[in-house]
């Protein structure tokens, strides 16, 4: 199992913290060695909206051997909608591959057609906005739609991480993971 963080200039801390927690732990908490995952940028370094500095483990990669590639949401995410080489950085992300994003994230999928016909959601304040993209936008924490995870807010990252972790380790690990992080409001709609 493979995973790409994609990071970049002006994300929420929490969109890429809160996703990134609970699915690291399948190897901090020795679930599976098998578990790889990378922390993927178009930059060399990245600055969060909060001011914090993120280095990627990986630049500019292609993104083609990943099982899941996971973007986080933040102001950034408007920038990055004008940057036709960061768009074809994602539009080459095959089929077979699980794409999830955080809140404003799931505009980038919007605009680069992976949401045609699929069930999404993004954070209320853009909900108007995604809907140029589907009409089947739902008020729900997490939305699974083939190999498309969309979750809404800032919050709901850490239940994407957690709904991950049982997509991929099943429901046992994922309540192990959920006692150490002693998170008790998991839901994921």
């Amino acid at each position: 199992m493979k995973i790409a963080f994609i990071i970049f200039n002006d994300l929420t801390t929490l969109d890429f913290i809160g996703v990134y927690d609970p699915l690291t732990r399948i190897r901090t908490m020795k679930f599976s060695d098998s578990f790889e995952y990378d922390v993927c940028s178009f930059t060399d370094r990245v600055i969060s909206v909060e001011g914090l500095e993120i280095v990627p483990t990986k630049v500019r990669n292609d993104l083609s051997s990943y099982d899941y590639v996971i973007i986080p949401g933040g102001k950034g995410i408007f920038e990055l909608m004008e940057n036709k080489e960061f768009l074809d950085w994602l539009i080459k992300i095959p089929e077979s591959t699980v794409i999830c994003t955080v809140c404003y994230a799931s505009l980038l999928l919007g605009i680069i057609g992976k949401l045609k016909d699929k069930n999404a959601t993004t954070h209320r304040r853009v909900m108007g906005d995604l809907k140029k993209y589907t009409n089947n936008v739902l008020d729900c924490r997490i939305v699974e739609d083939g190999n498309i995870v969309t979750a809404r807010g800032v919050s709901s990252a850490i239940d994407l991480g957690l709904y991950l972790c049982e997509k991929i380790m099943g429901k046992e690990i994922r309540e192990k993971i959920q006692i150490q992080m002693d998170y008790s409001n998991y839901t994921f709609c």
